[in-house]
């Protein structure tokens, strides 16, 4: 059950920076949505939203060191590829498919398509995010295969 959680919130994690791109790019402010007697800048907003981002990031960390130890036996690696650039393109498509969305129900739509793809394919562990907490990611491919599902 831990693990499931964990991987809607990778999941969510990994996708949320489209809902921060249409948050911008629509100017939705937080004092326009919640303080409305302080008029704050908008750049506070993003600002904001940017450092959420970043918490909830670094929670996913957090919580990653919590689950089960999975273990690769010796002398079973076969190969070892970089994947975020492969990943990379892919995740800024995010950008513009925020950009390019004109409504709140669409972005709804739209954000939940995103969603249920990444969460049924391996693209929701890649974060860009973790690329700034000094992570990257890998293609490790080994001589046995173990498949597990939740």
């Amino acid at each position: 059950m831990l693990n499931l959680i964990f991987k809607l919130f990778l999941n969510f994690n990994a996708t949320s920076l489209i809902l921060i791109v249409y948050a911008i790019n629509e100017k939705i402010v937080i004092s326009s949505l919640y303080i409305k007697c302080i008029n704050l800048p908008n750049c506070v907003s993003y600002i904001a939203y940017i450092v959420v981002l970043l918490v909830l990031a670094y929670i996913s960390l957090l919580l990653a060191k919590k689950l089960a130890n999975d273990e690769i036996e010796k002398g079973s690696i076969n190969q070892v590829e970089p994947a975020n650039n492969v990943y990379l393109p892919t995740y800024l498509g995010y950008f513009f498919v925020a950009l390019s969305i004109n409504n709140f129900e669409a972005l709804v739509f739209i954000y939940f398509i995103i969603f249920i793809f990444t969460f049924f394919s391996q693209t929701l562990y890649f974060n860009p995010i973790f690329l700034i907490f000094g992570y990257k990611f890998y293609y490790v491919t080994t001589n046995t295969l173990n498949v597990k599902k939740l």
